[in-house]
C-alpha cells in the first residue's frame, strides 16, 4: 500500500499497456504454460506475497494431489509491478495470480488483463465491502470501469494497536477502547497523566505517518471526494484541513524522540515503552516477533465524535484473480475455488493477522477480533493514499506537517503537487 507506482505505470500505459492488451485479445500465449502432455495442463502461478510464498507452495501441491492433471506453476516475485510490466509488455499474463490490493493493481486491472468477476456465482460467497475495495481500487475516473477484476482474499486494517496490561495500568478497559475522537484523546491524556507515554511514533520512516493519516480520513473523507480532486470540484483545504490538525493532536502524546525507525518503535512497543502503536494489523507480527507472550488489541481509530459513523480504514492485503483470457479458464477456476475453501482462507488468516474475505468474515487472530463488526456491517473503506498519486510526497509532506505543526503549508504542499501531476497525467 505504500509504493502504489501511479505515474510512472500511467507513463508506460501509451508505450505497454495497449500493446499488451492487444496481443491478449489476440489470444498469443498469454497463458506462460500450455498443456505438458494430451492429458496434463499446467497452470502458471504468480505470487507476489513473499512472507506467504510456503505457504501458497504448500497449497498448490495439495491442490495437484487432488487434481493430478493439473500442475501449478508457481512464481513467486520479489518485486510484483516491475514483474507484471514485463510480463505484459512480452503478452504473458498469468493464469492465476496473487497480488496486493493497491493503485498498482488498479492499473493493470484498468487495462482489462484480469479476468471480470462481477456476477459472478462465487462473489456471493464474499464479503460486499471487501469486493467493493476492490472495485475502487481500479484507477480510472470512468466508475463505470471500476468492475471486480480480482476476488479478495486477506484483508488488513489501519488503526492502533493497544497494550494491553498499559491501558489497565492506565485504568483503561482494553476491550472497550474509545468510540469518538474526544474520548480517544481523553484517554491519551489518562495514560500520560499515569505515567506512560501514550503513543509510540516512528517518524524517521515517514510512511507510517500515512497510517493514522488513513484511519482519520477514513471516517471523514468520503472516498468519491478524491474524484472531485481530480475535477476541480473540490479542494485538499476542504478535504484535509480537520485530518491535518487532528494528526498534529495525536502525536503530541508521543515519546520525546520521535524520530526512530518502524524497526525501532515496533520494539520499544514490544518492551512495553508506550500504550499505543498507530499503525495497522499488519505491524503485529513484528511486535510479537520480538515479544511473543505481549497482550494486545486491535482498535478502529475514532475520528468524529459521532459513534455512529465511524468507518475502519481496510484493506485487500491480497487479491487473488485469473488472466482475461487464460487459456485453462476451467483448471484456473478450480485453482481459485480450492484456495478460497473456507478452511484455506481461515489457516491463511491465522497465520498472518488477517481478515477471511468470507460473507460471515473472521479474525485470524484473537488481538483483532474487536474490529469484526466493521468488516461484517461493511463499515470499511479504502485507503486514502491508494487515491494519490506516488509521486506526490504525501509521507515527506506528512513528515513537514508533524514536525511543523504547519497546516497551511501541508496543504499548499499536497495541492501544487497535485495539480502539477494531475496536469500531465488527467484522463
Amino acid at each position: 500500500m505504500k509504493n502504489h507506482g501511479i505515474l510512472r505505470l500511467k507513463k508506460m500505459a501509451g508505450r505497454v499497456t495497449a500493446a499488451a492488451v492487444t496481443l491478449a485479445l489476440a489470444g498469443s500465449a498469454l497463458s506462460a504454460c500450455g498443456a505438458t502432455n494430451s492429458s496434463t495442463v499446467t497452470l502458471d502461478f504468480f505470487q507476489f506475497k513473499a512472507e506467504a510464498a510456503g505457504w501458497f507452495t504448500k497449497k498448490a501441491r495439495e491442490f495437484e494431489q487432488k487434481h493430478p492433471n493439473i500442475k501449478i506453476n508457481i512464481n513467486n516475485t520479489a518485486n510484483a509491478s516491475t514483474d507484471m510490466r514485463t510480463r505484459l509488455v512480452k503478452g504473458r499474463v498469468p493464469d492465476v495470480l496473487t497480488l496486493n490490493g493497491d493503485a498498482n493493481y488498479g492499473m493493470f486491472a484498468a487495462a482489462g488483463v484480469y479476468h471480470n468477476w462481477e456476477g459472478d456465482p462465487i462473489t456471493k460467497k464474499l464479503n460486499e465491502g471487501m469486493m467493493q475495495i476492490s472495485r475502487e481500487l481500479i484507477q480510472s475516473s470512468d466508475t463505470s470501469k471500476k468492475k471486480l477484476y480480482a476476488l479478495p482474499y486477506a484483508g488488513n486494517a489501519s488503526g492502533y494497536i493497544i497494550n494491553r496490561d498499559l491501558w489497565t495500568q492506565a485504568g483503561l478497559d482494553p476491550d472497550n477502547p474509545p468510540q469518538t475522537w474526544d474520548e480517544f484523546i481523553a484517554a491519551l491524556k489518562q495514560i500520560q497523566d499515569a505515567g506512560i507515554t501514550p503513543v509510540e511514533a516512528s517518524w524517521a520512516d515517514t510512511w507510517t505517518l500515512q497510517a493514522p493519516l488513513g484511519s482519520l480520513t477514513g471516517t471523514m473523507v468520503p472516498l468519491e471526494d478524491y474524484a472531485k480532486l481530480r475535477t476541480k470540484e473540490t479542494t485538499f483545504s476542504k478535504l484535509w484541513t480537520d485530518v491535518a490538525q487532528k494528526e498534529i493532536e495525536l502525536f503530541k502524546y508521543a515519546q520525546k524522540n520521535k524520530g526512530v525507525t518502524y524497526q525501532q518503535a515496533t520494539q520499544d512497543f514490544a518492551n512495553g515503552k508506550a500504550a499505543m502503536l498507530p499503525l495497522g494489523t499488519y505491524a503485529i507480527p513484528q511486535v510479537t516477533s520480538v515479544k511473543p507472550d505481549i497482550k494486545l488489541t486491535f482498535a478502529q481509530m475514532p475520528a468524529t465524535n459521532d459513534a455512529s459513523e465511524q468507518k475502519l480504514t481496510a484493506g485487500d492485503d491480497v487479491v487473488l484473480t485469473m488472466s482475461a483470457t487464460t487459456k485453462h479458464e476451467k483448471e484456473a477456476r478450480q485453482f481459485i475455488e480450492f484456495l478460497l475453501d473456507e478452511e484455506n482462507v481461515m489457516q491463511y488468516a491465522k497465520d498472518n493477522f488477517a481478515f477471511t474475505p468470507l460473507k460471515n468474515t473472521e479474525a485470524g487472530a484473537d488481538e483483532i477480533k474487536s474490529v469484526l463488526p466493521f468488516f461484517r456491517e461493511n463499515r470499511i473503506v479504502d485507503f486514502s493514499d491508494h487515491q494519490i498519486p506516488s509521486s506526490v510526497d504525501l509521507a515527506g509532506y506528512l513528515q513537514g506537517l508533524v514536525t511543523t505543526g504547519n497546516v497551511d503549508q501541508f496543504i499548499s504542499n499536497m495541492q501544487n503537487s497535485y495539480d502539477k501531476v494531475q496536469s500531465r497525467n488527467f484522463n
